[in-house]
């Protein structure tokens, strides 16, 4: 039960996201206001329609609230490794979901200030990018010019896992030893 209900609720996610199931869905309410006439609109008519949307609906806010559950967890996941892995960055901040609000509203407050004091853009029209260089025409050009290679990144000695026989191949290539 542990791992059959979240596949079940990611596939069942999946399948009410769906173009298909939003047809499907609009197909049954248009079969059921066609066959509204039919039964001269009654009482019975029209619980029909509320009791399904309100089981269909019970039913689905727990599969999805799963899926966006799992999804928010790995997503803190994978923020908590980019925290963890930048040598400049505050690792208390790994766990700040778990912060009460007022510990939230500080640092959002914190945040604000640091932003305050970036570069503002330009204009409106500004580009966000600088413009690349202009190459030479090949007549001017006499010599390759050297590719800068990229800074190294310290691996972490607990979660980096090298192959086995290929670490001193791997350090040397990032310019390690």
């Amino acid at each position: 039960m542990k791992e059959l209900f979240p596949k079940f609720a990611r596939r069942v996610a999946a399948v009410i996201g769906s173009p298909y199931a939003f047809a499907l869905a609009m197909l049954l309410i248009v079969g059921w206001g066609v066959l509204g006439p039919v039964f001269d609109f009654s009482d019975t008519w029209q619980l029909a329609i509320n009791t399904t949307t309100t089981i269909v609906t019970f039913l689905v806010v727990f599969m999805i609230q799963n899926t966006q559950n799992r999804d928010s967890k790995a997503i803190h996941l994978k923020l908590d490794e980019l925290i963890r892995s930048i040598r400049n960055a505050r690792n208390g901040l790994i766990d700040s979901e778990d912060l009460d609000d007022a510990e939230i509203a500080r640092l959002e407050q914190e945040f604000a200030k640091i932003r305050a004091r970036a570069p503002k853009l330009r204009a409106r029209g500004a580009r966000l990018h600088p413009t690349p260089p202009t190459v030479p025409p090949p007549s001017t050009i006499h010599a390759l010019p050297t590719i800068p290679t990229p800074p190294t990144i310290a691996k972490h000695p607990v979660t980096d896992h090298d192959e086995p026989g290929r670490t001193a191949e791997r350090a040397e290539s990032h310019g390690e030893r």
